[in-house]
């Protein structure tokens, strides 16, 4: 199945050339870059690597992927794959997160870095204990159960449209889990590795941005309830 990428960035130029290097090829039909703003030669490196990039002007990290997912659907791409642009990932773990849906027929995968392998200090406490908490709320509601809200993962396009995704900010990721669970999709956790980012989280490394993202989240956890799509 025709597989393309999706890399949100905001000044990753001394990461983004590595991540895009280290995506199995032979799998991926496009890599898309979309440039949230970066200050810094984000849009230069990506470009360098081999990577198609787009621009998207409002901060925040659904809107970079919205971006990337209205370009993708006239190349006839089957899958995409999210992946973050500050090389925490392992690019090379794309085949993990595929091999579910080429070959068992599921419709959406996420890689949980509390199932698999992660660096000391890679994935701060603020990360899990929001994971967990949100995990619990998401059982609690609509009986599935996740470990990690984590942005490495990959989605059937056709069950991404049904979708119809709307956040523009940190909410993305849980907006994407909760649909998938209110849609009864075939849905698989699998073991991935972290590692400790280049530079600087933009969540989790500032206090507001941890405070603001996790206000996002359980905001958009909390209004699913009354949302019937």
């Amino acid at each position: 199945m025709r597989t393309g990428v999706i890399i949100p960035a905001y000044n990753e130029e001394l990461s983004i050339g590595k991540v895009i290097s280290e995506i199995p090829k032979n799998i991926v039909e496009e890599i898309v870059v979309v440039n949230n703003n970066s200050t810094d030669k984000t849009e230069e490196a990506a470009r360098k690597a081999g990577a198609t990039v787009l621009e998207e002007s409002f901060q925040g990290y659904g809107a970079a992927c919205l971006n990337g997912i209205e370009y993708l659907k006239s190349k006839k791409i089957e899958i995409i794959v999210f992946l973050d642009g500050d090389y925490s990932d392992y690019p090379q773990e794309i085949s993990i997160l595929l091999d579910p849906i080429l070959k068992s027929g599921y419709d959406f995968v996420i890689g949980s870095r509390v199932l698999g392998n992660s660096e000391k200090g890679a994935l701060p406490i603020q990360s899990r204990l929001g994971s967990i908490i949100a995990g619990k709320l998401i059982y609690l509601f609509w009986h599935i159960k996740y470990t990690d809200l984590g942005p490495f993962r990959a989605i059937r396009t056709d069950k991404l449209a049904e979708l119809n995704m709307k956040d523009k900010w940190y909410g993305w990721t849980v907006e994407m889990q909760i649909k998938a669970a209110k849609k009864n999709f075939r849905v698989k956790e699998v073991p991935v590795s972290y590692r400790k980012r280049i530079g600087k989280s933009k969540v989790t490394g500032t206090v507001k941005g941890t405070v603001l993202a996790s206000i996002i989240i359980f905001k958009t956890i909390f209004a699913q309830l009354f949302i019937k799509d």
